[in-house]
């Protein structure tokens, strides 16, 4: 085995020189940092906003080589939309408790419901993606996505009061507008119709409108697929064109027994 040749072609093969995995570990770290400072009764918040900034600043540091404004002012905007956001994610966690009746208590939500741990993640990386902050609201929720099974991609819209029950296989994409009061269960894809480069400008995922309701496994695909306001939409269903406000969307499978007689 010659070690320095595949030692030197190994180097000459890594091409990617910003490709830092430290930034993966850190974004983790500043993800769990920002949710306890948010949530946990025990973290002080003043001492942890501190804390914040300076891993944010370090994450800035890795993730934006090519920065035309200094990286406080990412920061500085950033902060003053967390109480705008705690706001949105203790709605969030309400809507869960008075819709599922299986949840005995707010703090059940908080602290062992994936779909809100997904959503509340969602909306701290939501925030960052707006400011065009690069990479990091992304790695945000796919460590999410990888603790939950749910994959909300951080530049997707998504209105107050939205429950996502069981969580595990739900997918809404990038261009996905969601008003208030969305409820969708496990295995929901909100997807693109087509996947092509060129299209990464454009809206390639659907809208869905307020008091929607979307049972397990519903498909619904393309950026002008709107689902009307107090719709539901069944189980496997697949869909590619618009609904009506208040419409009731349904697959029907065709299922047969056979009984053999003794």
């Amino acid at each position: 085995m010659d070690k320095e040749k595949i030692i030197s072609e190994l180097n000459r093969h890594k091409k990617l020189p910003y490709l830092d995995f430290r930034l993966k570990q850190q974004t983790e770290d500043f993800t769990d940092t920002l949710f306890y400072t948010l949530f946990d009764a025990n973290t002080p918040v003043a001492v942890n906003l501190e804390m914040l900034e300076k891993k944010f600043n370090t994450l800035l540091d890795m993730a934006c080589w090519e920065l035309e404004r200094p990286s406080s002012e990412f920061w500085d905007s950033y902060v003053t939309t967390l109480p705008e956001i705690l706001e949105k994610l203790n709605l969030d966690a309400e809507a869960i408790l008075n819709c599922d009746p299986a949840s005995l208590s707010i703090q059940e939500i908080y602290m062992a419901y994936p779909g809100f741990y997904a959503i509340a993640i969602y909306r701290l990386a939501h925030e960052l993606y707006v400011q065009g902050v690069p990479l990091i609201p992304r790695l945000m929720t796919e460590y999410a996505h990888r603790q939950t099974g749910v994959d909300i991609n951080p530049g997707a819209t998504i209105g107050k009061s939205f429950f996502i029950d069981h969580a595990t296989g739900v997918v809404i994409g990038e261009t996905a507008v969601i008003h208030d009061n969305v409820k969708i269960y496990q295995g929901v894809t909100l997807g693109a119709l087509y996947v092509a480069k060129n299209l990464q400008k454009t809206k390639r995922h659907p809208t869905i409108e307020s008091n929607v309701t979307i049972y397990a496994n519903a498909t619904i695909l393309g950026g002008e697929t709107v689902i009307g306001e107090n719709s539901v939409i069944g189980g496997n269903a697949w869909l590619t064109s618009s609904v009506p406000a208040n419409s009731t969307v349904y697959h029907s499978p065709e299922i047969k027994i056979k009984t053999t007689n003794a």
